[in-house]
């Protein structure tokens, strides 16, 4: 997949494009149904098929006390999972206070028509875009046949009797709702993080727990999950994942009220341990597969080593179910 990272790495009229505008938070199966279009209709067409997303997401600079934790933070790892879709090509519009003032008709003309010549554009039915998002799907199928090109507008995609959307994942993940979050996206939720410092991590990990470092994306609701961690080789800007470097785990993502020093932390406990190459800057990949209990206050550090050992077994207990063929 091309990465086209600002409007004048594309040249003028460099169409034919079969496109589809939007921020694709989490690249969940409606984004996927929706490209899975682009990417069969731009081939029927013998034309590229183009992803337009922004960064940072319009929310974020818009109004960022009121913008909403994302599923997908890293502008990295949504175009790695844009890249899944199978489009050629995503471009990555800088969203900026001058860019933010572009009316709904100046967005459509300067970079669907001339910068991507696109002739057929794809959204959902509540696409929004332009200058207060004051253009929608008809201001859309209007400009379409004002520009002369075509317009395909879809409903939400339905899963399990649930419309599919960004925002009802994060309600889901939010509530500790793994499963129904799972469905939606077509996979398990995950944070690709790097790990706190201390603990044993130096030049390697040495004890069998790793506190994620501060995170700003979407976090599950306080309580205890069975989960995978899986410790990257590279960067945080290139992580090389390996199967060799997966951990079972059990994850507390909470404040750890039965300790007098509480504070917010996602702690992993890893099975099936053993000392791994690790510093502060190793990426991280955590996998939320299911939730086994609430938080809660014990009466003593002895109390909860004893209901860790009991969430061990019980994670170990899903994960032989998971894993049978």
């Amino acid at each position: 997949m091309q990465i086209f990272s600002s409007l004048t790495e594309l040249l003028t009229g460099d169409g034919p494009a079969v496109v589809s505008v939007g921020n694709f938070d989490g690249v969940h199966l409606g984004h996927r149904f929706l490209l899975a279009r682009v990417v069969e209709r731009a081939r029927e067409l013998r034309a590229r098929s183009v992803a337009v997303t922004f960064e940072p997401h319009p929310t974020q600079f818009l109004r960022p006390d009121a913008s909403p934790s994302l599923i997908t933070p890293s502008l990295d790892e949504r175009l790695a999972l844009l890249a899944t879709t199978g489009v050629d090509a995503t471009l990555v519009i800088p969203f900026t206070a001058e860019f933010s003032e572009s009316s709904a008709e100046d967005f459509i003309v300067d970079v669907l028509m001339h910068r991507l010549g696109a002739i057929e554009v794809h959204e959902g039915s509540n696409f929004r875009f332009g200058y207060r998002a004051k253009g929608d799907v008809n201001e859309l199928r209007r400009l379409g046949e004002d520009h002369s090109f075509a317009v395909c507008v879809y409903d939400a995609l339905r899963v399990r009797g649930m419309d599919v959307s960004s925002s009802l994942i994060r309600k889901l993940v939010s509530a500790g709702n793994m499963r129904r979050a799972r469905w939606l996206l077509g996979r398990p939720f995950s944070i690709l993080s790097t790990a706190a410092p201390g603990r044993g991590i130096g030049s390697r990990l040495t004890v069998p727990t790793i506190n994620l470092a501060r995170y700003d994306g979407l976090v599950p609701a306080a309580g205890v999950y069975v989960t995978r961690m899986e410790i990257a080789a590279g960067t945080p800007d290139a992580p090389c994942f390996d199967d060799e470097l997966c951990f079972d785990a059990v994850t507390n993502v909470g404040t750890r009220p039965t300790f007098a020093d509480a504070s917010f932390a996602i702690e992993s406990h890893l099975l099936d341990f053993r000392p791994v190459s690790l510093n502060e800057s190793t990426p991280l990949r955590l996998t939320f597969l299911a939730r086994l209990r609430d938080e809660r206050q014990w009466p003593s550090p002895e109390a909860l080593r004893e209901q860790i050992g009991r969430d061990v077994q019980a994670a170990r207990r899903y994960l032989r179910r998971l894993k049978r063929p």
